[in-house]
């Protein structure tokens, strides 16, 4: 966090542990967690905490889905250490681990491309509170249309490669802040006919190397800049996103078991919205 000099440790760890329990609450729910970092802290006065402080505190988001999915990562991995040895490529495990690999490359391709060829991104019109309130709006109404035309028979046993290509090409378009990882991969999923928990679930795993590797790449120059007043505020922001994170995960695959993604279409509505009139009200903010 590029931490100003007026402020306090205890303000500045606050600060984090906000950003941390904003990052928990939004990353796995369809609504955008890289929104909802930018805007909050913005509408709270403290101004945009910038892509490595956010970055970093994903790493709580991270180690929350690895520890939820522990079990479904260790199959995976004996799946392809299985498939590496034997040859075949047909278990569903072996299959789901391919998915995963598959549908990581388009996010990392994506990254690298802005890192190389975009140095202004940071501070680029995709970034403002008007861009990612249009962003917002234009997502709710794709999941609005996946959730309608979606036919929900796929399950993740079944998952093939292809499925990995397409839900990471709709991960990659999260680069852009308003997308939102989780929303894009689940509004994809559903339009090619995923059951609504299963594609939750294959949206959490195939997050977690993009996660970790944005969160690791800015890791370095996230602590320096919060260097004055050492890494305690990062590590409270980090704690407080793993705890929030984990529950925000049990309570979106019990949810979505039961009930439609509507709660989180109008929501991005409404999100998309107040951000329109709020910059209407004060042009500073766009």
């Amino acid at each position: 966090m590029s931490a100003p000099t007026d402020i306090t440790v205890i303000e500045a760890c606050w600060r984090t542990v906000v950003l941390g329990v904003v990052q928990g609450l939004t990353e796995f729910l369809p609504i955008s967690s890289t929104a909802h970092l930018k805007v909050v802290p913005v509408l709270l006065g403290w101004g945009d905490p910038g892509v490595a402080v956010t970055a970093v505190i994903q790493l709580g988001s991270i180690a929350a889905v690895i520890g939820y999915f522990r079990e479904d990562l260790a199959r995976v991995s004996r799946g392809m250490a299985r498939a590496l040895r034997q040859g075949h490529w047909g278990h569903a495990d072996a299959r789901l681990g391919v998915a995963i690999a598959i549908g990581t490359v388009p996010i990392v391709i994506a990254g690298l491309a802005i890192k190389l060829f975009w140095p202004g991104y940071e501070t680029s019109v995709l970034r403002s509170v008007s861009s990612i309130a249009v962003v917002s709006i234009v997502m709710a109404l794709l999941l609005a249309i996946a959730e309608q035309l979606g036919r929900r028979q796929k399950q993740l046993p079944a998952v093939q490669g292809a499925d990995g290509l397409l839900v990471g090409l709709a991960q990659a378009l999260a680069i852009i802040p308003g997308v939102s990882r989780s929303g894009s991969t689940l509004t994809a999923s559903l339009l090619v006919g995923w059951e609504r928990s299963d594609a939750a679930r294959f949206s959490f795993l195939l997050g977690i190397p993009a996660i970790t590797l944005a969160g690791l790449v800015e890791l370095k120059g996230a602590f320096a800049e919060g260097s004055a007043y050492g890494p305690l505020p990062m590590l409270l922001g980090i704690l407080a996103a793993a705890v929030v994170s984990w529950l925000a995960i049990a309570w979106l695959l019990r949810f979505l078991q039961t009930n439609s993604t509507w709660p989180f279409v109008i929501y991005r509505l409404l999100f998309g919205v107040g951000l329109l009139m709020a910059v209407a009200m004060n042009p500073k903010l766009g």
